[in-house]
């Protein structure tokens, strides 16, 4: 019995997932840190390739949240001289965690992300 592959239908479903390796990716990195990097590297490759889908705005989202994570992460490290950091770091650890599964759900679901 032979399977026929729409190719299609594959090739519509790639932006969808390397938007879900790049918040899995960036979700791991809560918990060690380096992974944050290549999922939002993934993300800037992979982009381009979500042009004009639903998906795109996944991308926008992963690669905004790997920014502005590392702006208030160095922050965060700078103030922790005056322990007022902890409160910033703990703060970013939240905001992207709730980034990760917001856009992890929405992706899911075929939604964009409200950029």
């Amino acid at each position: 019995m032979s399977t026929i592959i729409d190719h299609e239908q594959v090739q519509d479903n790639e932006p969808k997932t390397h938007a879900l390796i790049a918040y899995i990716l960036m979700t791991i990195g809560l918990l060690t840190a380096i992974p944050i990097l290549f999922g939002a590297l993934w993300a800037m490759i992979k982009r381009k390739d979500a042009a004009g889908t639903v998906y795109h705005s996944h991308y926008t989202n992963a690669i905004r949240t790997f920014w502005w994570s590392l702006l208030w992460t160095i922050i965060g490290g700078i103030l922790v001289l005056v322990l007022v950091g902890y409160v910033v770091l703990g703060l970013v650890w939240l905001w992207i965690g709730y980034r990760m599964i917001n856009g992890m759900v929405k992706l899911l679901n075929d939604k964009p992300y409200p950029i």
